[in-house]
């Protein structure tokens, strides 16, 4: 049987994406991004299903720089799933939101919420967990007048009470996950495809003027559409980067080995990170 390695523990947002994309395989829990991403490398477990991007705090840093620098795993597929974030408390809390001393949940839901804590939650201190999954954990087995930020998955794995729903800053509030594997024929998700794409990481000789301009031009006139560009350091020196390239359309015999030409020839060296279906889930 498949078996699918997430962000744990229970109660996670990529818990739930994993839930909502994949029926019948057998799911495993990780504590990091980087011990799911290793434990696809290792073949521990079959596919890695790690967060990417975050509508309203962006790039997930950690999963970008471990697919880069240290494990480089093919992108099977895109799974796009809407984030609520709910105020969680035990249900024998009887207080108000003043009496909460302490908010817990990961640094990118304490980032979503930011407003909501700072003009509802003027005494509580923020704590940043591994998870939201663990957050509702630790919350569940306090006695403290203390709140988690997280899934009604999570509230209900850990019988935590929703105090507030919907407590994140803005409304449209979604994540992209990435489904890692080394066998692309392993991920079966009965969802509709959205669109195709193609992601790749693109290294200067470096830093050059006109650099950037010459890399976008070799996708422009070809008219193939970048949905993002992303820029992070190659952490080879100040100054060096290199460039991740979403592009919507799937890898093809013509287009793409014709920009990777192009961007060679300028000293570039282009990597092909994968191409693979996006699939936008309703939770």
């Amino acid at each position: 049987m498949t078996t699918i390695g997430y962000l744990g523990p229970k109660g996670t947002f990529t818990k739930l994406a994993v839930d909502t994309a994949f029926n019948r395989e057998e799911k495993q829990s990780f504590k990091t991004i980087p011990e799911c991403i290793d434990a696809v490398d290792k073949g521990i477990i079959d596919i890695g299903v790690v967060p990417l991007e975050n509508a309203i705090e962006g790039t997930v840093q950690l999963t970008v720089d471990y697919l880069v620098h240290q494990v480089r795993l093919p992108i099977a597929a895109e799974i796009v799933v809407p984030i609520q974030q709910h105020l969680l408390v035990r249900e024998d809390f009887i207080g108000e939101l003043s009496d909460i001393m302490e908010v817990h949940s990961h640094s990118h839901a304490i980032a979503q919420c930011h407003q909501y804590i700072h003009q509802n939650l003027p005494n509580a201190n923020t704590i940043y967990t591994t998870s939201t999954g663990k957050a509702a954990e630790f919350v569940s087995e306090s006695n403290e007048p203390i709140a988690a930020i997280g899934n009604k998955l999570a509230a209900s794995e850990y019988g935590l009470r929703i105090l507030q729903e919907n407590v994140h800053d803005y409304p449209n509030n979604h994540t992209r996950f990435l489904a890692l594997t080394k066998n692309k024929d392993l991920v079966q998700i009965n969802h509709p495809i959205q669109t195709e794409k193609t992601t790749l990481l693109i290294t200067l000789p470096s830093d050059q003027s006109g650099a950037l301009h010459q890399i976008l031009s070799a996708f422009a006139w070809r008219k193939m559409n970048l949905s993002k560009i992303e820029s992070r350091p190659t952490k080879t020196g100040l100054g060096n980067y290199f460039f991740m390239i979403d592009v919507n359309q799937q890898y093809d015999d013509v287009l793409f080995p014709g920009v990777q030409a192009e961007l060679e020839a300028l000293g570039c060296k282009v990597t092909i990170l994968g191409t693979y279906p996006v699939y936008h889930m309703n939770i």
